[in-house]
């Protein structure tokens, strides 16, 4: 769960069965960053660009398809990603550095407060 309250956009043009699995994909991502690379920020662009950038065999590539735009389907990735961090057991703090939005785990879940 997000620590600050922020806006979380809809993603449209997919399906309820896509859209699960891209977040289920996501959740997966999120919690690797956090098991290897705990205190680092983290963005959408660090989890799915880069060397992750090949997204065919992935449900990543649903977000690519609906538009054929590459900057779209990395706003889609980001407020995704957001819903995710926002609806999981662990607290992030978030900022929003250089225009692309960031995330942080805390090192606690709900259960820990």
């Amino acid at each position: 769960m997000l620590v600050q309250e922020s806006e979380i956009r809809e993603v449209y043009g997919i399906t309820e069965e896509q859209k699960q699995r891209i977040m289920d994909f996501l959740r997966g991502a999120v919690y690797c960053w956090c098991k290897n690379r705990k205190d680092e920020w983290f963005a959408a662009r660090d989890l799915l660009g880069g060397d992750n950038f090949y997204w065919q065999g992935t449900p990543m590539l649903a977000l690519y398809e609906k538009s054929e735009d590459v900057e779209q389907a990395g706003k889609d990735a980001g407020w995704l990603l957001k819903r995710v961090i926002n609806n999981d057991k662990r607290r992030f703090e978030t900022t929003k550095k250089d225009f692309v939005r960031q995330y942080r785990w805390t090192g606690e879940e709900e259960n820990d407060l």
